[in-house]
């Protein structure tokens, strides 16, 4: 496994070309054959301080930490000082005093990560696993290496990323290491209030989904993600669906073998047919299973 010299993980910008191929092959090699690396991190510990919501990254960081022989304590805020009034700076000093040696990171405001990672000890490594609509790195880095295991070299592709684009830390990060890769044409697709204020160099931006579609050799698919705006007006569940979901119909005016992704929480019928969801195009559970994978990666990225 190549070393890489990371200290953190808390966006995909930072990520030298290096980095970033040394992670995606540690990834596809984990993949091919995971009982290999079981215990390599055995006695380290890891802390998942995660102060949003979350199913699929925090279960996923914490299969991959125990594969590689971790210890394992989830932060539960519900249950700790910060119902009390204890600062998120002053949490963060108290975890890590205790010296863990990995710290993943989950807030609803954006950056928080990096102001966290500035004040880490030496030996203590922060992971970004989602602040606010800024950043979500293992989530691009497992969607990337979800593509490669089907489509080879993604170069050549037309990706797609449907829905609201403007609040999306997973889109933000995507877009960022698709162009690391050099994808040929990416495009966002979405209502109008959900698109990036400003245009994205070297990207696309449509407003119908049926234009966005043609073609495509990927569609990526994103849930409105209401908790991140305020009373900002969108249609209702049904209208929305019309519009913006990807129903069988429209994934046929994609390119022939056109692969559907979608991160998570999947509303089905808002963004996203069941059909299509559960259909031989999908991808989703790839991606989930794949997530416990690149963790490992990152993880002996960082400690290995």
């Amino acid at each position: 496994m190549n070393q890489t010299d990371l200290q953190h993980l808390l966006d995909i910008e930072s990520l030298s070309q290096q980095q970033l191929i040394s992670l995606l092959e540690s990834s596809h090699q984990i993949a091919h054959d995971p009982g290999v690396f079981s215990n390599r991190l055995k006695g380290r510990v890891l802390i998942n301080l995660f102060l949003e919501p979350s199913t699929r990254t925090r279960v996923s960081f914490e299969i991959a930490a125990k594969h590689l022989g971790m210890h394992v304590i989830n932060f539960q805020p519900g249950f700790s000082s910060a119902v009390k009034g204890e600062a998120l700076i002053d949490t963060f000093h108290t975890l890590q005093a205790m010296r863990p040696d990995v710290i993943t990171v989950r807030h609803a405001r954006d950056g928080v990560v990096k102001s966290l990672a500035a004040e880490a000890d030496e030996g203590v490594h922060i992971i970004n696993a989602g602040d606010g609509s800024y950043q979500h790195p293992t989530q691009a880095l497992l969607d990337t290496v979800t593509l490669q295991a089907v489509c080879g070299d993604l170069t050549g592709l037309t990706v797609t990323i449907v829905g609201d684009i403007m609040h999306s830390r997973v889109a933000r990060s995507g877009i960022a290491l698709f162009k690391k890769l050099g994808v040929r044409c990416i495009r966002l697709a979405g209502p109008v209030e959900l698109l990036p204020a400003d245009e994205i160099d070297g990207v696309e931006s449509y407003t119908t989904l049926d234009e966005a579609v043609g073609g495509a050799n990927v569609i990526m698919m994103l849930r409105i993600q209401r908790e991140r705006f305020g009373q900002l007006e969108l249609p209702d569940e049904n209208a929305y669906f019309d519009t913006w979901g990807l129903t069988q119909k429209r994934l046929d005016l994609a390119s022939p073998g056109c692969v559907v992704l979608h991160p998570g929480p999947v509303n089905r019928g808002v963004e996203i047919a069941p059909d299509v969801a559960d259909g031989e195009h999908s991808l989703i559970r790839q991606q989930v299973r794949n997530g416990v994978y690149t963790r490992m990666a990152v993880l002996l990225a960082l400690l290995d």
